[in-house]
């Protein structure tokens, strides 16, 4: 395997090589030593709102489908396995309001906290049961409406609610609810990782999004880099449909239309005064990505204004030089290119953690 190393001083530093993009094996390793060791969106606590509720989810949609399901035991919510601790049948297929999760394959049941309860025909079993009986508990966040799961807790992801808490909990988010209406999955034929490297940068604002372009003060654009996240704060170029930040806000006094944050691997937190849009990007194949926008409104009176207007129009744009770059990947010249160290901090932040996580055991 490849070993891939990015200059921490973004001034000297290479990009990925395009070979990074065409490798099938580079592909597949990134889903087991990036994703499986870091965290997803899973959804929001409307799924099961109501106590005894319990709904299936899948950790992630193609690249790692761990069967997960979603409870409320009692006002508490847990993400547990969805699979049966006998001989691995799924336990919940559907959504469905229930007192204690039974397998329909052999009758074993446990309670919504995922602990064995009862298995027929096993009195002759010895040591049983055991810790491992009782069904898988992920490690489990939620922020505001949203939920999110990891395999493993091997990385920090308080950390990131935090540094979100801190530039948007003013906002009401427990009023942000989800507006299926706006939803929208898009396919794109390049690599999860290109689209990734495209959002993290407004360098190409100017050049790809006219009407974006015209709103945002390209001039004040900046990137705040955290370990596992970032943030492009995007100003008002004429100071209209801005946030209205407390006194007591680290930003207080700035026209700011947007806050794009990123978190890795592959998914933003785009808040805008009307609320948020959420971008979940979903590796299929090495040429082939699903991007699902998910819309969360809070304020009507100011949807499609300013900076969170036209996200269709933003998201075609995107998709025609993601495509593009994807196609020069194949080239027989071009190997890599160099970063700006003023604008491409978040891509080289980025391609940093790539290498890092790739180069772990």
């Amino acid at each position: 395997m490849s070993k891939y190393t990015i200059h921490p001083d973004i001034s000297q530093a290479e990009t990925l090589p395009s070979s990074f993009y065409r490798s099938q094996e580079v592909f597949e390793e990134l889903i087991e030593k990036v994703f499986a060791k870091t965290w997803q969106f899973i959804g929001d606590k409307t799924m099961v709102a109501i106590p005894q509720q319990v709904k299936p989810v899948s950790f992630l949609e193609f690249g790692l489908e761990e069967p997960l399901l979603l409870t409320n035991a009692d006002g508490n919510i847990s993400c547990i396995s969805n699979v049966c601790t006998h001989r691995g049948n799924i336990l919940c297929h559907d959504p469905c309001k229930t007192r204690q999760i039974t397998c329909a394959y052999h009758g074993r049941r446990f309670n919504l906290n995922g602990e064995f309860q009862f298995m027929p025909e096993f009195k002759e079993a010895k040591d049983f049961p055991r810790p491992a009986d009782n069904l898988h508990s992920f490690p489990f966040k939620q922020w505001g409406p949203w939920l999110f799961a990891g395999l493993e807790d091997s990385m920090d992801f308080q950390s990131v609610l935090d540094t979100m808490d801190r530039k948007v909990g003013f906002l009401p988010l427990e009023e942000f609810k989800e507006d299926k209406s706006r939803n929208k999955d898009y396919l794109v034929n390049s690599h999860w990782a290109l689209y990734c490297d495209n959002y993290l940068e407004g360098f190409h604002i100017p050049f790809v999004h006219e009407g974006l372009n015209a709103v945002l003060d390209y001039r004040k654009y900046e990137t705040i880099l955290y370990p596992y996240c970032n943030l492009q704060v995007g100003h008002s170029s004429g100071g209209e449909h801005v946030f209205d930040l407390p006194k007591d806000h680290e930003d207080y006094g700035k026209q700011i239309s947007a806050y794009y944050f990123w978190i890795f691997p592959n998914m933003m937190f785009n808040f805008y005064p009307w609320g948020c849009s959420i971008n979940v990007v979903k590796p299929i194949s090495v040429n082939r990505t699903k991007v699902s926008f998910i819309s969360y409104v809070y304020d009507e009176s100011k949807l499609d204004t300013g900076a969170g207007a036209a996200l269709d129009k933003v998201e075609r744009e995107d998709e025609f030089v993601v495509e593009g770059v994807f196609k020069g990947m194949s080239s027989r010249v071009y190997k890599t290119g160099r970063f700006s160290p003023k604008m491409e901090k978040g891509v080289h932040h980025f391609q940093s953690l790539l290498a890092s996580f790739l180069d772990s055991k």
